[in-house]
């Protein structure tokens, strides 16, 4: 009996099993391909989606926001808006509507890769900062 209970204590402390683990990767690396090709599509480096708050700061570039936004996504409950703000505003960056922008907050793992990789150009940015430059 004693095998038992320490046989079944072993197996959940193992962990997720790899294949876990390779579908986990696969997904970001997707992700940041997708918004890595954004990027580029938009003007802006393309390696900056990897590395972190710069790509926040060259997103909020590219959207036309002020580089403060990123003080707001450290703001609980703050921080919610702000990514749907910016979010939606990427997707009308590039020429969608407000929907696809939800997307890009609820579902980066599938949005992202199919603006970067789909047909969609970027049309310039669209915040406040695109009207008065």
């Amino acid at each position: 009996m004693l095998d038992v209970i320490a046989q079944t204590t072993t197996e959940l402390d193992a962990g997720p099993p790899a294949i876990f683990w390779v579908v986990y990767f696969a997904v970001i690396a997707v992700w940041i391909a997708g918004m890595w090709t954004a990027f580029a599509k938009a003007g802006q480096p393309g390696w900056a989606a990897i590395v972190p708050i710069y790509n926040i700061y060259i997103w909020t570039k590219i959207v036309g926001r002020e580089p403060w936004w990123i003080i707001l996504l450290i703001i609980p409950c703050v921080n919610f808006v702000a990514m749907v703000v910016l979010s939606v505003d990427m997707a009308k960056s590039f020429g969608k509507d407000a929907a696809y922008g939800i997307g890009l907050w609820l579902l980066p793992f599938v949005f992202w890769p199919m603006l970067g990789f789909g047909s969609s150009q970027y049309r310039g940015p669209v915040g406040p900062l695109a009207t008065t430059t």
